[in-house]
């Protein structure tokens, strides 16, 4: 099979990437340059360019899954106590009303109840690592939420209903952090550095594992060692629920991993 059919049977991959601290790479803020370096690397790394990319942020929770369709999403600067120019940061790209009808159509089609969302922007969760990874904000954008309850089982769904859009040559991404315990992670207190490792490893080996196994162990996630004192509210790793989701049965492989400040932190990717 040749041209435009063959590359329609490309599926894009599914990535899990960290977004670091607010807007940590366009400051003075050590430690964040491996990190950097990884999400300037992830265009390269794709089959081809996507026509679209479809997001969901540790950053932004609706009582039911939202979706962004607004043509020109403004920037939300959801960070705090940062330098001046931080909060002047651009990042131009457009929505898609027609992606966000088809990401809609597919929960409808699953059962999952949704809405539109044609006001509101993208988070830091969204631009600050974009801007690195796809720095001419040519692909257009649309966001999607977590929805309340801080379920597994229903993020897990929700990435499932989305599977089809990696055929569609939409790439589906989930932001957030493998290790989020704010106080701790911004203080010199470093008790809680072996339990970030042991959660890390943890998750690695959970990401790594078949299919079944990986989504089934992802349900439980608080009973892993170290769970809770990583995260003490679970809404940076549960973007990582949709991320599986959508793998299917695509097995998964750490595709990042670095220790900062020292806690221990990894990016993932799907097929």
């Amino acid at each position: 099979m040749t041209g435009t059919s063959a590359e329609h049977c490309i599926r894009q991959p599914v990535l899990f990437l960290p977004h670091g601290g607010g807007p940590c790479f366009f400051m003075d803020w050590p430690g964040w340059g491996k990190l950097e370096a990884h999400l300037r690397s992830i265009a390269t790394t794709l089959p081809r360019k996507p026509d679209a990319i479809l997001v969901v942020s540790g950053h932004w929770e609706t009582e039911i899954p939202a979706v962004t369709s607004g043509k020109l999403p403004e920037l939300i600067y959801d960070y705090y106590g940062f330098p001046e120019h931080t909060y002047d940061l651009r990042y131009p790209v457009p929505g898609s009303p027609r992606i966000a009808s088809r990401v809609r159509a597919l929960l409808t089609a699953a059962g999952i109840p949704n809405v539109g969302d044609d006001v509101r922007g993208l988070d830091h969760g969204v631009f600050i690592p974009f801007m690195l990874a796809f720095p001419d904000a040519e692909i257009p954008v649309v966001e999607l939420s977590l929805g309340a309850g801080m379920s597994p089982t229903k993020e897990l769904a929700v990435g499932h209903a989305l599977r089809p859009l990696r055929a569609e040559n939409i790439l589906i991404v989930a932001t957030g952090m493998t290790f989020h315990n704010l106080p701790q992670f911004l203080s010199n207190d470093r008790s809680t550095d072996a339990a970030s490792r042991a959660f890390d490893a943890w998750l690695v080996s959970t990401i790594e594992a078949a299919p079944d196994l990986r989504d089934e162990a992802l349900r439980h996630w608080d009973k892993a060692p170290g769970a809770r004192i990583c995260h003490p509210r679970e809404e940076h790793l549960l973007p990582l629920m949709i991320a599986a989701g959508a793998a299917g049965t695509d097995r998964g492989q750490q595709s990042w991993h670095d220790i900062i400040m020292g806690k221990a932190l990894s990016g993932f990717r799907f097929g």
